[in-house]
């Protein structure tokens, strides 16, 4: 299956593997952009739950304004999905960065003025998880466009890297260190600078502006969005794989997008710039692991390999529940990053290699929708179940159900014999 369109430049052999889409100038403006606004994404995390914390110290609060905007990217994850196989894949990234320049320089503003409130966070925070809910897809859809199929793999390697780099370390603890220095509208200032670099670059590109063309004279929404459901409900490896990710983000995303702020500032003194830094080693791993599956090619046992990073390089969150020691807990982050990092490189090109390509808009946007049904959900009983459980058992659970849940869909699924029956290498 070919998922190649109106590439022009040649595929030159040699040189380093996960360099090689950087000889495609829209990729090198696209992934410039890109970086930019997940350096962005990854300041927001820290200024939004800082502010919150300034606001209001109290969690639930910080679980309602997190909740906010996982519904909005799982409300519209599908809408996005369908955009994408219909519409401007350029068009769509403009608009989510315009979106986000626009929030991020509406809170700093609010932040300046001193009359920033929880429900103005909670506002941004759901515009924020709208565009990401048409972003996501599009992006899924146009690096096929633009690369050969042979180098996905790199791409989405060099995703992998910048992702955690940019929003999982270098974000947040810049974030971090200017908050503790400052206070959080200075980051929601300096976010929203980010977002506009990013919207000038991709105003820059050409990429493709016209869908890929789907069977049928006129486009029925419903029915596309039927197609590709069905598509995953035939497919086991991947309806297993989404049946897992939606459980594991039930119990592992609210404990570490919630908890984890009010874990760190309880134990440390510096809990701010902690928080920040504990991210970092998070992010540290994750391109690690990134890098080192996308420096080679794709592991023969490629579902397999990806769903045990997931599940085992979850056992580490039962240490960020109990420890309080630095050390420990920036170990914990680090291998939960690793193991995620290589999982989500793998994750990605497999949908790229092995999904049709008229479908992987709307098969992408089904991705996030099924597995981060839960996230709001996670968002929202977390804070308060925090109130009647104590810390470590919620980090306990985290790092125990994803081994026992991995078990489960690399068995139903009989994951070993499809991976055998359809080598990526």
């Amino acid at each position: 299956m070919s998922t190649q369109f109106e590439i022009q430049q040649p595929v030159i052999a040699g040189g380093w593997r996960v360099l090689a889409p950087f000889r495609f100038r829209e990729y090198r403006l696209l992934i410039a952009a890109v970086s930019l606004s997940i350096f962005a994404e990854g300041m927001w995390a820290v200024v939004m739950a800082l502010q919150v914390i300034e606001l209001t110290n109290d969690p639930t609060a910080l679980s309602l304004v997190a909740t906010c905007l996982a519904a909005g990217l799982v409300a519209f994850v599908l809408v996005g999905g369908l955009a994408a196989d219909r519409l401007s894949l350029r068009a769509i990234i403009i608009i989510v960065e315009v979106v986000n320049t626009a929030v991020a320089t509406a809170v700093a503003v609010l932040g300046f003025l001193g009359a920033l409130q929880i429900w103005h966070m909670a506002l941004a925070a759901g515009a924020l998880g709208v565009a990401a809910a048409f972003f996501f897809p599009a992006y899924s859809a146009i690096l096929p466009r633009i690369l050969p199929a042979e180098q996905l793999l790199a791409a989405n390697g060099v995703e992998g890297v910048v992702r955690p780099v940019f929003q999982r370390a270098v974000g947040p603890a810049v974030a971090g260190l200017v908050i503790g220095a400052t206070f959080p509208a200075l980051g929601a200032s300096m976010v929203a600078a980010l977002f506009g670099v990013g919207l000038v670059l991709l105003l820059a590109t050409r990429l493709p502006t016209k869908p890929v063309a789907i069977a049928g004279d006129r486009p029925q929404l419903m029915r596309d969005l039927k197609d590709g459901f069905a598509f995953m409900v035939k497919t086991p490896w991947l309806l297993w794989t989404l049946l897992f990710a939606s459980v594991f983000v039930l119990v592992v995303l609210g404990p570490i997008e919630v908890l984890l702020p009010f874990v760190v500032q309880d134990r440390f003194e510096h809990g701010e710039q902690t928080y920040g830094f504990v991210l970092a080693f998070f992010g540290l791993g994750s391109a690690l692991g990134a890098l080192g599956v996308s420096s080679r090619p794709m592991p023969r046992r490629y579902l397999t390999t990806m769903l045990v990073c997931w599940g085992a390089g979850s056992i580490p969150l039962i240490a960020l529940g109990m420890t309080s020691s630095f050390a420990v807990m920036a170990l914990a982050s680090f291998i939960v990053g690793l193991t995620d990092g290589a999982g989500m490189v793998i994750w990605s090109t497999l949908l790229q290699r092995r999904v049709p390509p008229e479908m992987l808009g709307r098969v992408s946007s089904l991705d996030f929708f099924v597995s981060l049904a839960f996230m709001p959900v996670s968002f929202a009983i977390v804070g308060p179940l925090s109130k009647v459980v104590s810390m470590q058992a919620i980090f306990l659970a985290a790092g125990v159900v994803p081994v026992v849940l991995a078990l489960v869909a690399i068995w139903a699924a009989r994951m070993h014999r499809d991976e055998v029956a359809h080598p990526l290498r």
